[in-house]
């Protein structure tokens, strides 16, 4: 990715801030950015200043001195930590719209929030778009706008049904006429996978793992069922062994991962079905043509997308480019007026 020292072409941005990655989206250029939602923050003299954003701030993360600490400021779709997020939304700001620290003129900025947020973490994700620099702040929601990147007739009045697993939610939408009849977000995603990995290599060896070993596993070898050869492929992890105390290599099979994860895939087919049952009868019947969709990160787990069509009996695909579908969602909304009406006022 280039980043011009001057660029005076247009300045809005539309913003997926993820738990675990953040993906911006700069108007008539495309997807700019997409890095991790960590910051490293260095303290010196009690006042903490940011080290590192981003790429170079996960390479830290477990592997800190004292004096630094690494920050992931969101925490199930929305801010926990105000003051980080704000660093971290404007140093992305800055640097998808030409490395300049300071902003001159208006910047329209869309803020992507999940489904299910409540109004006080809605106005956190304004005043941080706000306060790093935005001018003018709209909210489009998770699953339209998913929906609209994946290619989905969301502006049509044909039903269908959108599920973009995330790293700290789940959002199923089922749209028709660019508006959610019905949706619903439950906190469970990459995150609740990578700490259920944690947990069963804890429980089973008594081997304690960090987030980025955990994450490496479910990219590498994870899976959403056990293998019919009832093993399937081995990684091999390394971790601390809880009782002595002492570094120590285990070999992990693809069968006992998919049993790690069978509660958190077990909770998004539970909610897929939910929203399932609380569609109206005509949409239902356009979703047993068109399918399902999913998007995100969480859609790239082997065998989730079989399992949710094994569970569902509905044909079940996955969205080209899934990792980017909500930012280039949000992106479409501010050079078609087709999607204007998926906004809402922040």
């Amino acid at each position: 990715m280039n980043f011009p020292l001057f660029n005076f072409g247009p300045k809005d941005l539309a913003i997926d801030l993820g738990t675990a990655n953040t993906v911006v989206y700069l108007r008539e250029r495309g997807i700019v950015i997409q890095e991790p939602s960590v910051v490293a923050l260095e303290y010196g003299n009690g006042l903490p200043k940011v080290r590192a954003v981003g790429e170079d701030a996960k390479l830290m993360l477990g592997k800190t001195p004292a004096n630094l600490r690494t920050i992931r400021p969101l925490r199930n779709g929305v801010i926990a930590d105000l003051e980080v997020a704000e660093q971290m939304i404007k140093h992305f700001m800055t640097k998808a719209i030409g490395g300049r620290s300071k902003f001159g003129g208006k910047i329209e900025v869309v803020m992507c929030v999940p489904s299910g947020s409540t109004n006080v973490e809605r106005r956190a994700i304004r005043d941080a778009a706000s306060n790093a620099g935005a001018s003018d702040v709209r909210l489009i929601e998770e699953p339209m706008a998913a929906a609209i990147g994946a290619g989905m007739p969301v502006a049509d009045p044909i039903g269908s049904m959108v599920v973009d697993i995330g790293g700290g939610t789940t959002e199923v939408g089922v749209i028709s006429l660019q508006g959610l009849s019905y949706s619903r977000s439950d906190r469970v995603g990459g995150d609740k996978m990578d700490e259920a990995i944690m947990s069963y290599v804890r429980r089973r060896y008594s081997l304690q793992i960090g987030e980025a070993t955990a994450e490496r596993i479910k990219q590498e070898v994870g899976v959403a069922r056990e293998p019919l050869d009832g093993r399937g492929q081995v990684i091999g992890v390394k971790g601390l062994h809880v009782e002595k105390g002492v570094p120590r290599e285990i070999e992990l099979s693809q069968a006992e991962i998919a049993r790690a994860l069978a509660e958190p895939v077990a909770r998004i087919v539970h909610s897929v079905r939910e929203a399932l049952e609380h569609t109206e009868p005509e949409i239902a019947a356009d979703i047993i043509d068109a399918g399902i969709t999913m998007t995100g990160g969480g859609s790239l787990l082997r065998d989730i997308d079989s399992v949710l069509a094994d569970e569902t009996g509905l044909p079940v695909r996955v969205a080209d480019n899934p990792l980017q579908c909500v930012a280039l969602g949000a992106g479409t909304t501010l050079e078609d007026r087709i999607y204007r009406g998926a906004l809402q006022p922040a």
